[in-house]
């Protein structure tokens, strides 16, 4: 359960990073934010695992008071490390609460417009549909698509 507890954090810490290039994509000033999380990334995922994650497990299979005393003072620091990360201090490398407020905020007004021109998701989908299925070269593709997909059914043994 420990081993998917750290997976779990260096995957939360990757999915920080694409957050971060996300938000350095539309404004260039948030690229410290995006240096710093790629800077978490490959700081805090090989740390954890030799911080906490060795020593959790050698605890349990040694059953030394030592290392569950490691892991425990190492896990509560890392512990407040997600809770700063999770509030998301701008300029911090870190995308969470602060910065989604942030994000949304600057959104408003495109919904408003989106919902002010009539749209809604049921006419994207139909608008979508018409133009993809109508399109000559997306027909073409698919039949080429499907006709070749028959036939290596009809080679395969």
């Amino acid at each position: 359960m420990i081993y998917y507890l750290w997976m779990f954090n260096c995957m939360t810490l990757f999915l920080n990073l694409l957050a971060c290039l996300a938000y350095f994509t539309t404004d260039a000033a948030y690229g410290v934010d995006f240096g710093l999380s790629i800077l978490w990334l490959i700081l805090f995922a090989p740390c954890s695992f030799l911080c906490w994650y060795r020593p959790v497990y050698k605890a349990f299979k040694s059953d030394s008071s030592f290392s569950f005393f490691f892991f425990f003072m190492v896990f509560f620091c890392q512990v407040v490390i997600f809770i700063i990360q999770a509030v998301g201090i701008p300029k911090w490398g870190n995308s969470g609460w602060i910065t989604a407020f942030t994000i949304i905020g600057s959104n408003k007004p495109v919904h408003s417009m989106y919902r002010r021109t009539g749209a809604s998701f049921q006419k994207a989908q139909q608008e979508f549909s018409q133009g993809v299925f109508t399109n000559k070269s997306f027909q073409t593709a698919a039949a080429g698509a499907a006709s070749s997909a028959a036939q290596g059914a009809f080679r395969a043994p």
